[in-house]
């Protein structure tokens, strides 16, 4: 194989890797915004109900809220019993680890999970969306504990 046909093709590969990358909401590759998501910036709820966490934590493998979660879907569902007119969407997250399709159906139970929770404490179930991005949109880049967990979460974000 010629010189000329090696770069060609070399060129052409990193061209559709590039074409492949999902910009974020600053411009940079997916994952990798003002914090991971979509939604962060203009969209958090964190910006809006400032001392209101837009996120909740789980365990590794879990759906289940437990007490600090809880504590923070409370402040949710009192920001949002005041703010009637603001719609949310619930992420459901994952860290890398497991395949795609468990991950998918992981982060699926995590948003239900944060949505139930919210609707169990008066919120309309009209107003909560819920979506799961698996382990697609990590928050933290790395393949240890201290980033996993930080991965492992469901993200309350204003629906557009």
């Amino acid at each position: 194989m010629n010189t000329t046909l090696k770069l060609g093709l070399v060129l052409s590969s990193f061209l559709f890797l590039a074409a492949c990358e999902t910009p974020g909401e600053d411009g940079s590759a997916s994952g990798s915004g003002a914090n991971g998501e979509y939604g962060s910036g203009s969209d958090s709820l964190q910006q809006l109900a400032p001392g209101v966490s837009d996120r909740v934590f789980f365990a590794l493998d879990s759906s289940v809220l437990d007490g600090q979660a809880q504590a923070t879907l409370e402040k949710q569902a009192g920001w949002l019993k005041s703010n009637g007119g603001v719609n949310v969407v619930v992420e459901g997250h994952c860290d890398e680890r497991g395949t795609r399709e468990y991950n998918l159906a992981l982060g699926e139970r995590r948003a239900n999970a944060a949505k139930d929770y919210l609707v169990s404490l008066g919120v309309s179930p009209a107003r909560v969306t819920t979506i799961s991005y698996g382990k697609e949109r990590a928050a933290v880049t790395g393949s240890n504990e201290a980033a996993w967990s930080q991965n492992r979460r469901a993200v309350t974000v204003l629906a557009r």
